[in-house]
């Protein structure tokens, strides 16, 4: 379980192909306090320590995670936002984030507002994934509010902190991005497609 707090960017410096799964080693500056068999998110993608050596640490994607997350597409050298599993006397400052990615997104437009900026993400709602205006999504890891909520789109503003210490201000238009919708909203819509 994670909180969509991003703590620190790690650094892809290898990646290795087994069959169909991707060994990716990452570098990262919390990998001493790490142990094997530990969960961090990246880019909001929960997966496991395998193997810690020095500053760097390995995680394995299967292909599941692989065909449903930008995962794939990274290469080396590629920035990533991390976060290690929430511990349950802290305070939940995102909102409840199981590192399970729903589905991916595409960045159509990013606006600059006066140090902010606005990113506008459109996404297949034929998988029937919903947001709600004010509500919560997660983008490759991060939480934030949703703003201008439509069937297959969004937008979510972001602060000059939150742009500087994740990933976005890498983000290009065209770019793949993970989401995690609500997972209060997912039980939501459950329901209502079993009553319908």
């Amino acid at each position: 379980m994670f909180t969509g707090i991003v703590e620190v960017l790690g650094k892809i410096i290898n990646l290795t192909q087994e069959n169909d799964n991707l060994h990716l080693t990452v570098e990262s500056s919390f990998t001493e306090e790490l142990k094997i068999d530990q969960s961090v998110a990246h880019n909001g993608v929960c997966l496991t320590v395998t193997s810690i050596e020095n500053k760097n640490y390995t995680v394995t994607a299967i292909k599941e995670t692989l065909d449903k997350t930008n995962l794939s597409s990274l290469e080396i050298g590629d920035i990533v936002n991390l976060e290690r599993g929430m511990m349950m006397n802290a305070r939940l400052d995102g909102h409840i984030v199981q590192g399970h990615v729903d589905q991916t997104a595409t960045c159509t437009q990013i606006q600059e507002q006066n140090g902010s900026h606005i990113f506008t993400f459109a996404y297949d709602s034929t998988l029937n994934n919903v947001t709600i205006e004010k509500g919560s999504i997660t983008v490759n890891g991060v939480s934030l509010t949703v703003v201008n909520s439509q069937r297959d789109s969004f937008s979510v503003a972001i602060i000059p902190y939150t742009y500087e210490h994740t990933t976005f201000k890498c983000l290009k238009e065209g770019a793949i991005v993970n989401l995690e919708f609500d997972v209060i909203g997912k039980y939501v819509q459950r329901l209502l497609d079993l009553r319908s």
